[in-house]
C-alpha cells in the first residue's frame, strides 16, 4: 500500500514538474502557490501547524494561524515549483538573491578554515546552497533521504547538480565521512531546526525539543565558528540571504554543559529568524514531539 502511495505521489510530482516547466517559472510559482493553499489546510499536519504556532506565540488567535498557515503554504507551494527552475537560479537568470553580511564570507574563504553554516527551513533554504557555491565557498550538506523512494532519486540529483556537490547523509554511520571533510578544509551547512531523535531536549521557544548537537559538537571539537545563515522570500522569486556574524563562544572545562549552551545559542538564533518572518518557517514539522 505504501508503495502504491510513493508512486502515486511521483507520478503526480512529475505532471506539475513537467506542466511547470512549460508554462515558465513565474507562472510555475503562482500556480504552486494557489494549489499548496487550497490542498495544504486539508492535510493532517494542521493540528500540528496549530499547536506549534500555540506553543510559540502564547496568545495568538485563531485569525493569525490561519494568516500564518496559509503564508506557510503559499511559501511551500512556490518553493515546489521552484525546483524544476534551481538551474535558474544557480545562473542568475531573472532573479535575484541580495546577499547581507558578505564581509563574513569573505573571511571565510580568505581565512581558509572550515565553519558551520547553520539554519532552518526558511523560504526555499536550498538556495543557500546555491548562493554558497556561487560565492566559491567550499562546503559539504547534510540531508535527509525522502521517504518515497521514486522521488528521492530526482531530489538528490537536483541537489547535486543545483545546490551542493557534496553530499553527506544524515546518521551516525556518516560521522566519519563528515568530520573527514572537515579535516580537509570544507565547511559544512546543517539545517538545525528539525527534530531528531539523536538530539538533546533543549529549550526551543522555551519548551524543551529534540535538537541536534552536531553543530556544537564540531565547533568545540576542531574549534569552528558557527555561521548563521538565513533566506527570506522578499516577492514571487526575489530573495534576500544574509549571513550574520559568527558565534562568539569561550570553551569552559565542562564539555556537556559546553554543548548544551552552544546549542542553546543555535536555538535562539533560530528564534529570532522565525520571528521576523513567521510564515515562512516550515510549521508543519512535529518539532516538539
Amino acid at each position: 500500500m505504501k508503495i502504491f502511495k510513493y508512486f502515486l505521489e511521483f507520478t503526480i510530482v512529475l505532471s506539475l514538474f513537467g506542466t511547470f516547466k512549460i508554462i515558465g517559472l513565474q507562472s510555475a510559482s503562482f500556480m504552486g502557490s494557489y494549489l499548496a493553499k487550497i490542498f495544504g489546510p486539508l492535510l493532517r499536519s494542521k493540528r500540528i501547524i496549530e499547536k506549534n504556532l500555540k506553543i510559540c506565540f502564547k496568545k495568538i488567535d485563531q485569525k493569525e494561524i490561519r494568516k500564518i498557515s496559509l503564508g506557510m503554504w503559499e511559501n511551500i507551494g512556490r518553493t515546489f515549483s521552484e525546483y524544476i527552475f534551481l538551474k535558474n537560479f544557480q545562473k542568475n537568470h531573472n532573479h535575484l538573491i541580495k546577499l547581507n553580511g558578505t564581509k563574513y564570507l569573505d573571511e571565510i574563504k580568505n581565512g581558509n578554515k572550515p565553519v558551520i553554516f547553520v539554519s532552518g527551513h526558511f523560504s526555499n533554504f536550498e538556495l543557500l546552497g546555491t548562493k554558497l557555491n556561487q560565492y566559491g565557498i567550499r562546503f559539504c550538506a547534510i540531508y535527509r533521504p525522502l521517504n518515497n523512494i521514486f522521488l528521492n532519486p530526482i531530489m538528490e540529483y537536483l541537489r547535486l547538480k543545483y545546490v551542493c556537490p557534496i553530499m553527506i547523509k544524515k546518521g551516525r554511520s556518516n560521522i566519519r565521512e563528515l568530520l573527514n571533510k572537515i579535516k580537509s578544509g570544507y565547511s559544512v551547512i546543517i539545517i538545525a531546526d528539525q527534530r531528531t531523535s539523536e538530539g538533546k531536549k533543549i529549550e526551543f521557544f522555551n519548551c524543551p525539543a529534540l535538537t541536534t548537537t552536531i553543530p556544537a559538537q564540531i565547533s568545540l571539537k576542531y574549534n569552528c565558528k558557527i555561521v548563521p545563515l538565513r533566506m527570506e522570500r522578499l516577492s514571487y522569486n526575489n530573495f534576500e540571504m544574509t549571513i550574520y556574524k559568527p558565534f562568539e563562544y569561550k570553551k569552559s572545562d565542562n564539555y556537556e554543559k559546553d554543548t548544551y549552551n552552544l546549542t542553546l545559542q543555535v536555538n535562539k538564533q533560530l528564534e529570532k529568524m522565525i520571528l521576523e518572518r513567521p510564515e515562512q518557517w516550515l510549521w508543519s514539522h512535529n518539532r516538539w514531539k
